[in-house]
């Protein structure tokens, strides 16, 4: 049987991923108010859930209707810092106009929270060069935890993420509690943030948008490999070229 936050495919298989888009409702409306604005970051901008937690007031051009994705929050042992985004690589993405009113509306309910930490790598500096390298920097991050500090991904997917997927129904939580004493729930791995991402990509790609644009915006380097993992996606072969063929010919 196939999870509650999938659905089949064509073929009658279950499709990895393919989140059905009143189950990332259902999680957003069952977050906490300070972090449901994460859900049209991750399902509307496609950003990695380091660098959802990274994304600062100054990254956002509403006029120019781009988010700039500069940074990600990295945990190096237990510390957080922060950090290029994965492959070091700085991108721009379209901001449609629901996530911008979004963006705006969180805004409003909790403003930006300055927040100061080391660049790359929180241990101590051993050398002038390191010391230089990771001296700490401060953004205006959009969404922060309620100690108003950066995100930690390990509280948020225990503490914040697996609650708000139960109560959504997409996975259930398990009858007996952890040895610590603490919540226990089903496996739930292909159900983490990074499943707004595929979200996103799967939307874009049945929609008509380019692998090449797909792969700018979510910052593969190498458009095969986003082929590659979304082809399943992608409308059917041929049908778009025929139908325009058949406008021609008929």
């Amino acid at each position: 049987m196939g999870s509650p936050y999938t659905h089949p495919a064509s073929d009658g298989t279950d499709v990895c991923h393919r989140s059905r888009p009143e189950r990332v409702l259902a999680v957003r409306a069952a977050l906490p108010d300070r972090y449901r604005v994460l859900v049209e970051i991750g399902a509307g901008l496609g950003l990695r859930q380091g660098e959802a937690f990274g994304l600062s007031m100054e990254d956002i051009d509403f006029d120019a209707e781009i988010v700039h994705v500069r940074r990600q929050v990295k945990m190096v042992r237990t510390k957080l810092c922060f950090a290029l985004p994965k492959g070091r690589k700085v991108r721009e993405v379209p901001l449609p106009s629901s996530v911008a009113k979004a963006l705006r509306q969180h805004v409003e309910f909790l403003a930006p929270v300055p927040v100061t930490m080391p660049w790359d790598d929180p241990r101590p500096p051993q050398t002038p060069v390191e010391a230089k390298h990771r001296r700490p920097r401060t953004y205006n991050l959009l969404v922060t935890g309620r100690e108003h500090k950066a995100i930690n991904r390990n509280y948020f997917n225990s503490s914040v993420w697996k609650p708000a997927l139960a109560e959504a129904g997409v996975i259930a939580a398990l009858e007996e509690s952890a040895p610590d004493g603490s919540r226990a729930w089903e496996p739930s791995r292909e159900h983490g943030y990074h499943a707004l991402r595929h979200f996103y990509a799967s939307e874009q790609l049945e929609a008509g948008e380019s692998v090449v644009s797909l792969a700018r915006w979510l910052g593969h380097s190498d458009p095969g490999f986003t082929l590659r993992k979304y082809a399943h996606f992608l409308p059917r072969a041929g049908a778009r070229g025929g139908a325009a063929l058949d406008a021609v010919f008929a």
